[in-house]
């Protein structure tokens, strides 16, 4: 309605012309969900089933405490034949603390993990012994839902459930990311009855246990997998009084005594203790990956060909041809996403499907979570026209305000085409999306369409001979 002037004079109106503009949303902010030292802190109170934002891994060592201490340590102490010293540290992996959160935490953060949730489901069990409970994941999962920043969810030490309860838990995430559309799923490849952890496994029969017993066939194109766990440079935390130390082949005695009898075997075993290799699954590198591929090339770069920050190696090695049915699943589509070994380049990620690896639309995770980051940047920016008349004059600012924000992306490389036009598309109005029966029921409904660049997964190279010309 124009202003009604009463007193005589000059008045200015400034009149808006351009559309309001799409502020992008995060695209890589994990929740960690699992069992923490401590579930509560002086300052901050009670954290349990409580999301927490933390930066930094001393943020996280001040609220939730730090890594449970490995009580089954055994160091072997030799004075070889030429008077050299070999000391090795060994942990049994069925005698291991279950509880990895810590350090799952150090690995994010050394492949550029940034900002992230910690849901602490409860203080860790007290006995190595002691099973991991599902039903308080769950929970961990339900206070999430909750939060409407989180974009990935990582539960690091699922892989100690049953396979059974491995799956209950990774459908209701993956239920939960179909019905919030703003997060995806990043989880491990539970083996069953085969540790993943161990080198002599068949990785392609851990897989087929996966396949079969570890996740339904829902919701698939909101999660990855990955395989197989990874031999980490991560130190260990140990209890010195109940870590055994046998030297020369003598009755062991426990690191704690060392000091006072032989200070040179106690930093011996205490470097070897350091030097034993942690084999942790690699769910939590990838997220930090995901979050480094985001802030420097963005989230439609598949997170793919990677050096994996921290690692020694794959617990497994496997070949091409296994590859080739990890890659691809034939029978219900689960691709599952290989870390290898190059000669000369380390270890790297080298698979970038989604769990929907038949699916046309929905294979690759860059494109998934491309359309998640549009989606939510987009439904963001638009509440602020809900209850605006529904006429021309909003549509012009709707259809200008998502084409200015997808130009953008297209510059940057994130959609297909040559041409703004040939990237994507945007249609709003009567006739159009709309008819009168829409508008008399007050729906807006913005149509848009996105070539979003794909990955050239399969590089084929064709060479011929050619006749020498004179």
């Amino acid at each position: 309605m124009a202003t009604a002037y009463k007193t005589p004079g000059v008045f200015i109106e400034e009149i808006p012309r351009f559309p309001p503009s799409i502020a992008p949303v995060e695209t890589a902010i994990p929740a960690f969900i699992g069992y923490t030292q401590k579930a509560d802190d002086v300052t901050a109170g009670d954290l349990h089933l409580k999301p927490t934002r933390i930066s930094s891994l001393i943020e996280y060592e001040r609220l939730f405490g730090v890594a449970q201490k490995e009580n089954a340590v055994e160091v072997t102490i030799t004075v070889l034949p030429d008077a050299s010293i070999k000391s090795t540290a060994t942990l049994a992996e069925n005698k291991r603390s279950k509880h990895i959160m810590y350090y799952a935490l150090q690995m994010f953060f050394a492949n550029g993990g940034g900002p992230c949730y910690i849901v602490s489901v409860n203080s860790y069990k007290a006995a190595v012994g002691d099973p991991l409970v599902e039903t308080e994941l769950s929970a961990g999962l339900d206070a999430i839902r909750k939060e409407d920043e989180p974009t990935l969810i990582v539960f690091p030490e699922a892989q100690s459930l049953s396979i059974a309860d491995f799956k209950t838990l990774h459908d209701a995430a993956l239920k939960q990311c179909d019905d919030l559309k703003d997060r995806f799923v990043i989880m491990d490849v539970h083996g069953g009855a085969i540790s993943m952890s161990d080198p002599a496994a068949n990785l392609l029969t851990a897989v087929g246990s996966f396949r079969s017993n570890g996740i339904g066939t829902n919701n698939l194109k909101y999660g990855a997998a990955y395989a197989p766990n990874l031999e980490t440079g991560v130190d260990a935390a140990f209890d010195e009084s109940a870590t055994n130390v046998a030297i020369n082949g003598n009755a062991a005695v426990k690191l704690s005594d060392l000091p006072a009898t032989d200070s040179q075997a106690y930093e011996l075993a205490k470097a070897a203790v350091r030097d034993m290799s942690l084999k942790l699954p690699p769910s939590a590198a990838m997220a930090g990956i995901y979050a480094s591929v985001d802030n420097s090339r963005g989230v439609w770069k598949a997170p793919a060909n990677i050096s994996v920050n921290g690692v020694v190696a794959p617990t497994i090695q496997f070949t091409n041809v296994e590859q080739d049915q990890l890659n691809v699943d034939p029978v219900a589509g689960k691709s599952v996403n290989a870390v290898r070994p190059f000669i000369g380049k380390g270890t790297l990620v080298w698979g970038a499907r989604t769990l929907a690896g038949n699916d046309s639309e929905w294979r690759y995770i860059n494109v998934r979570r491309l359309f998640i980051f549009i989606e939510e940047s987009v439904k963001k920016a638009t509440e602020q026209f809900v209850f605006d008349a529904n006429d021309a004059n909003t549509w012009v600012k709707v259809q200008g305000m998502i084409e200015n924000f997808l130009t953008t992306l297209w510059r940057q490389g994130a959609l297909q085409g040559v041409k703004p036009e040939h990237a994507f598309y945007v249609a709003v109005g009567l006739g159009k999306t709309m008819t009168a029966l829409d508008i008399l029921e007050g729906r807006l409904i913005v149509e848009v369409g996105i070539a979003a660049v794909r990955p050239a997964e399969f590089i084929i190279l064709r060479f011929s001979h050619k006749m020498a010309e004179s």
